[in-house]
């Protein structure tokens, strides 16, 4: 089996590559001629130069292949471009399921996220079922990936076999771009003794790459499923972390309100050029429970979920073997 991984080069990308050559598949991997490889070493794949945007080129990369694994996007959605997040994130799937459709390629595995699901009600979780329930400049990152969706399902209208999976907040290694890591190597750095007051899902990516492949193995066209292992408090994912980099503080939850207040004068400071590794969205957005059930990936899909620990200390042992920590 042949199966073309559009954003390989990424984090989930490179995972997913890996993943599949384990299983006897050959991975095509697209990526841009600027691209760093660092998430892709050691691997073994077929080299694809393009660009999701970048439709001819696609056209050609998907010639011949069995499945697409949709997973590039743009997801730093706080340190990136809200115009080119739009464009890669929208216009990028467009690209891909139109080349997927003129090469008549078996199935597409669109990486959507559970960003597309929204907020649960507080402390409580929510499955496929539930639609986005921010408004859009609240999660411009969330409301590409409604938008992608809506792409998706009219191309599965006009006949072409697409399946989504809908991941939790990913960590593991091979996070080059510091997306899901970035709390162990700051941890590395600086002990933390505070947090937000809301959670969000968690998963390894490991378990996030089998949900893809079982995706287009047993997945229903048109579907979308939850991958996410473990609904944690912000204050509960701190405390792993700090235990697998070795420290010991006890970590406070802050209030809501401290929160809500803090991201206006962070918004500022960004307008105003001033470097800050976080926007007001996340401190918003840190307050809300992003929980979800994947009673449905794990019935439809066989999905995994391995102890939240054991995905800190696998991202830990990583980066560290790897040189950034």
């Amino acid at each position: 089996m042949l199966a073309l991984v559009t954003g390989a080069t990424g984090f989930v990308g490179a995972n997913l590559v890996e993943a599949l050559d384990v299983r006897g598949w050959r991975a095509r991997a697209l990526r841009r001629k600027s691209s760093s490889l660092k998430a892709l070493h050691s691997l073994s794949y077929e080299d694809a130069l393009g660009d999701v945007t970048d439709y001819d080129a696609l056209l050609a990369a998907t010639r011949g292949v069995d499945a697409i694994f949709h997973v590039a996007a743009v997801a730093t959605y706080w340190r990136s471009d809200v115009q080119q997040m739009y464009h890669v994130n929208v216009e990028g799937t467009r690209n891909v399921l139109r080349a997927a459709q003129a090469n008549g390629v078996k199935r597409v595995v669109v990486t959507s996220s559970s960003a597309s699901i929204g907020r649960a009600p507080f402390g409580h979780t929510v499955d496929e079922s539930a639609h986005f329930n921010l408004q859009p400049h609240e999660y411009h990152y969330g409301y590409t990936k409604v938008l992608a969706e809506n792409v998706v399902a009219k191309f599965v209208q006009q006949g072409l076999d697409v399946v989504i999976v809908n991941p939790a907040v990913i960590m593991g290694p091979r996070d080059v771009n510091l997306i899901g890591g970035s709390l162990i190597t700051e941890l590395a750095k600086r002990d933390v003794g505070f947090a937000p007051p809301g959670g969000v899902g968690m998963i390894d990516v490991a378990d996030v790459c089998g949900g893809q492949i079982a995706a287009f193995e047993r997945g229903v066209a048109g579907e979308r499923y939850i991958l996410n292992s473990h609904n944690l408090w912000h204050t509960e994912i701190l405390d792993v972390c700090k235990r697998v980099v070795g420290r010991t503080s006890h970590t406070t939850k802050l209030p809501r309100a401290v929160m809500r207040t803090a991201a206006y004068p962070v918004d500022l400071l960004r307008r105003f050029g001033v470097n800050i590794p976080m926007n007001g969205e996340q401190l918003r957005l840190s307050c809300d429970t992003f929980w979800f059930d994947p009673s449905k990936a794990r019935a439809q899909l066989g999905l995994t979920a391995r102890p939240f620990e054991e995905t800190a200390q696998r991202t830990y042992d990583w980066y560290k073997a790897n040189g950034f920590i």
